[in-house]
């Protein structure tokens, strides 16, 4: 295995990173649908609804110019497909995003340059159909198990307080919107269409006040912690986010094997702001807000002086920041040891998710989670 001295930023003692992955979501984009009294239709978004904008496109080639900085030293300056592995949810924002951080991190030099009016060269990035993820789409709509924990949450008591302090507001919204199913659960779609639309320019109804945009936000982000957490989030996980937490832990664990043959430097996973929620539970470390555009979730694998492996995490959610904020696993230094974290997550990692997402006795589904986005 090719490892090279790595100074870390926040601490000057030399250390060597074996291994890093890194989640991040898409960029910038149109909205996912419109609400029925929307006066905005798909046809006023240039490529239609759900679609990385110039704005995401620009968010990621500047975030991939981050993480060439940050890692250089470790990745080779040139692209070298034995380091680096690109896996992106099959959806056009997020294929188009990871495009746009590879253009950013790794710009053609000398023998890769194909075009000399282009700074840029063709990278490979892996998917699979939609309908076969199971690493990076959160929630897995294929559970019931979850589905009877999502109607279990809905009758826990900040649930309903929730419901019953925002009940006005909420029958403003399904008046005005002419949405039929305006809860605590849908809110997020119709705050983020409104996000959307505002964020481009477009004039908002007159009934959208800031008041109400700030309502809807607070709203918006309990929608984003009961998917994951609030009630009963280690059995959450272990059905939702634990499975991805699981791949990354076992991608850490063989570069750390003394006989590793692991050549694969850094893993990247382009995907959506569930995704980094549903992960970010499983660590218990979410901040109970949406991950913005082209947020980045980091996890480094280090080897100390003494020859101790220690995991490092970072997150990456503000770019007025000139570096990401530290990141500690609840019970563990930021430098946590490799087997104090593997300890410490064990009870999210799911040991038979295809049993465990049995329901447990009778139960109706009364919710719609489709929360991707």
């Amino acid at each position: 295995m090719f490892v090279s001295p790595f100074q870390l930023f926040s601490f000057s003692l030399l250390c060597i990173e074996y291994v890093g992955s890194k989640l991040y979501r898409h960029g910038d984009r149109s909205p996912i649908k419109a609400y029925p009294t929307d006066p905005y239709k798909e046809s006023d978004w240039p490529q239609g609804f759900g679609q990385l904008s110039q704005e995401g496109m620009k968010q990621h080639f500047e975030l991939g110019q981050f993480l060439k900085k940050r890692y250089t030293g470790f990745l080779s300056e040139d692209y070298d497909r034995h380091e680096i592995f690109i896996r992106s949810t099959d959806v056009d924002r997020t294929l188009m995003s990871a495009e746009a951080n590879l253009a950013g991190m790794f710009p053609p030099n000398g023998s890769e340059v194909f075009n000399p009016d282009l700074k840029w060269q063709p990278i490979p990035i892996h998917t699979v159909p939609a309908d076969e993820e199971r690493l990076l789409s959160f929630p897995l709509e294929d559970c019931p198990r979850y589905t009877q924990l999502m109607n279990e949450t809905e009758k826990t008591g900040i649930f309903l307080n929730m419901t019953e302090i925002y009940k006005g507001l909420i029958e403003m919204v399904r008046n005005k919107t002419g949405l039929e199913k305006a809860n605590i659960e849908t809110i997020w779609s119709l705050y983020d269409t409104l996000f959307c639309e505002a964020k481009h320019g477009m004039r908002p109804p007159d009934w959208v006040t800031s008041s109400v945009m700030e309502t809807l936000k607070v709203l918006k982000n309990f929608g984003f912690q009961i998917l994951f957490g609030v009630y009963k989030r280690k059995e959450k996980c272990r059905l939702q986010g634990g499975l991805l937490l699981d791949q990354i832990i076992k991608n850490l664990s063989n570069a750390a094997a003394p006989d590793s043959k692991q050549e694969v430097k850094m893993m990247v996973y382009s995907a959506h702001d569930t995704t980094i929620v549903a992960l970010q539970e499983a660590l218990n470390v979410f901040n109970g807000l949406q991950p913005p555009y082209a947020s980045c979730h980091l996890i480094e694998l280090h080897q100390e002086e003494n020859g101790l492996f220690t995991v490092q995490m970072f997150y990456r959610n503000d770019t007025n920041v000139s570096e990401p904020y530290p990141v500690s696993l609840p019970g563990c230094s930021q430098r946590c040891p490799l087997q104090d974290f593997v300890n410490l997550t064990r009870e999210v990692i799911p040991q038979d998710r295809n049993k465990d997402c049995q329901i447990r006795k009778e139960a109706t589904d009364t919710g719609d989670h489709n929360h991707l986005h």
